[in-house]
């Protein structure tokens, strides 16, 4: 069984837009593209190389995918990201597979849910989202992603493309680790953990759990 895992810089308002650069996306006519640029240091820096560490296939969107065509096949070869990202199997989401020119690529077709449960029964390495705001949003809405590495930065942007959109199902998460920078980065992981649950603060309304455990103690 392969896990999904959607890795991503976000600020405090949920923005994941163009982290890299002015030219990124600047789709909706954003103007903060690079954002994360002021904030990176080199213990952030060493965070971000841990998510490669281990095997992995890349997931993109293809907004995504072609940004990262653009660039990683003619990065410097000694990059660590650039060794990671140019062997590796590429899942692309979109409408012209004939075009995914780079090596190792390979369309998801017409249905991704379909495909991606196919994909997550298989054996093999995890399947790392990187970006792709749209396809996180139809991967969240699904319930098929099983964790989220966000590096959180400190700052708020407005607007612009976001990590939760109004189709991601309520549910809780829990923390399975973070880490902290003297730049105010905070790089979190977290797995899905089930419904919300609700309740009270009014002894006139207790909760459910709050019910069961007078019940218990009674």
């Amino acid at each position: 069984m392969r896990k999904i895992v959607a890795a991503t810089f976000v600020s405090l308002d949920g923005v994941m837009q163009a982290p890299g650069g002015p030219e990124e996306d600047p789709t909706g006519g954003f103007a903060f593209g690079g954002w994360t640029f002021p904030f990176w240091d080199e213990a952030s820096g060493e965070a971000v190389g841990e998510i490669f560490a281990e095997p992995f296939d890349l997931l993109l969107g293809r907004r995504t995918y072609d940004i990262f065509a653009a660039y990683w096949p003619y990065a410097d070869k000694d990059d660590s990201i650039a060794k990671a990202f140019n062997p590796a199997r590429k899942y692309v989401a979109t409408h012209r597979p004939e075009s995914l020119a780079w090596q190792n690529s390979e369309a998801l077709g017409a249905d991704i849910v379909a495909a991606l449960r196919a994909l997550k029964a298989q054996d093999g390495p995890r399947l790392l989202i990187q970006g792709s705001s749209d396809l996180i949003h139809q991967l969240l809405a699904a319930e098929l992603i099983d964790e989220l590495r966000l590096m959180i930065f400190p700052l708020v942007l407005g607007k612009g493309k976001r990590l939760f959109d109004g189709s991601t199902p309520p549910r809780t998460f829990r923390v399975v680790g973070t880490r902290s920078f003297p730049t105010g980065v905070i790089a979190a992981r977290y797995e899905p953990a089930g419904a919300v649950a609700t309740g009270s603060f009014g002894h006139e309304n207790p909760s459910e759990a709050e019910i069961e455990r007078r019940r218990t103690l009674s």
